[in-house]
């Protein structure tokens, strides 16, 4: 059975409900699927003040179990067009994994959330897939074969790099479903990818 990581940061609650429906995908294809997060670098009085959402369910992830899954989907919120700095400061400590060589060969996904439609949501998933190939894994986008991304009837995420909301500049927009199925969709062709590869 193919073992998927969605590993995330959110700070609103956006990527937190993206990253358990890209773990609902990939349990559809029969995998078994960890939700965990990285930690949050800014002081809790900062953190409350902002109104972060602090009580999320998913536990902390260390870099050392990363080697576990046979793939891992990474999701942030975009910051000025890139990764958020808490992911960053995470994936920045993987250095012995690069140097081993502990990721090479395994899939490797992306998703994000961004304020607004052109708000830098595929520059944010460019940033995240920077990182995965330079782990040595296979990427996996979300295909036009999740026909929402191409709706015109609403605002909507979603872009063949990874799967992705729109949260509005005050965080008030929640994913919606289009955005939600593209998320499942994405999670379920990286299980259906790691089941091919190493089935």
């Amino acid at each position: 059975m193919a073992k998927v990581l969605v590993l995330y940061y959110s700070s609103y609650g956006h990527i937190e409900t993206m990253a358990h429906a890209i773990a609902e995908g990939a349990r559809s294809a029969g995998a078994e699927v960890d939700v965990k997060r990285v930690p949050e670098t800014v002081p809790e009085a900062i953190a409350r003040n902002a109104h972060f959402k602090l009580d999320q369910s998913a536990p902390v992830a260390t870099v050392a179990e990363l080697e576990q899954y046979d793939a891992i989907v990474v999701g942030t919120g975009t910051r000025f067009g890139r990764m958020s700095s808490q992911m960053a400061a995470f994936l920045d400590q993987a250095g012995g994994l690069w140097a081993r060589g502990a990721l090479n060969g395994k899939v490797g996904a992306a998703f994000t959330s961004s304020a607004s439609q052109h708000g830098g949501n595929e520059t944010t998933l460019f940033s995240l897939i920077t990182n995965l190939l330079h782990f040595g894994m296979v990427i996996v986008g979300l295909p036009y074969s999740h026909q929402g991304q191409l709706t015109m009837s609403e605002i909507v995420g979603g872009a063949p790099y990874g799967a992705t909301t729109v949260a509005a500049g005050d965080g008030s927009r929640q994913p919606s479903e289009i955005e939600l199925a593209g998320a499942r969709h994405q999670g379920e062709i990286v299980a259906r990818t790691v089941a091919r590869m190493f089935g």
